[in-house]
């Protein structure tokens, strides 16, 4: 009898690889669920870690659930720039201090700052 691995969930992206094009000065990684890379959902809320040893951004389109985000097939670790090919309007905010978050109230608003939000702490 032969065992079997299940095959990694292939992702089509939503911006093929060849079009991302260099938006910012600096590169650094980031986590962002698949609602962005995949589906194309824009950027919902977005937080600065803490921890200077993780990747620095985490980006989510604010409509993943607890469930979603627990499987972690659902996220991946990119550049930075990647996902602000993906939401260009991240951009002015990227250099928000550490444990910063920020949300958009409606699609299509403008980001304002999470001020009662507390970062995940490990």
């Amino acid at each position: 009898m032969a065992l079997f691995k299940k095959k990694p969930r292939s992702k089509n992206f939503k911006i093929d690889g060849a079009e991302i094009q260099r938006l910012l000065p600096f590169d650094a990684p980031c986590f962002a669920t698949d609602k962005i890379t995949v589906d194309g959902l824009p950027v919902g809320w977005f937080y600065r870690d803490l921890d200077d040893s993780s990747p620095s951004w985490v980006f989510m389109s604010g409509t993943e659930s607890q469930k979603y985000l627990d499987d972690p097939s659902n996220s991946a670790i990119y550049s930075v720039n990647t996902i602000a090919n993906y939401d260009p309007e991240i951009i002015p905010f990227l250099d928000a201090a550490r444990g910063t978050a920020f949300e958009r109230k409606t699609p299509g608003a403008a980001f304002s700052p999470i001020i009662d939000w507390l970062p995940p702490t490990a």
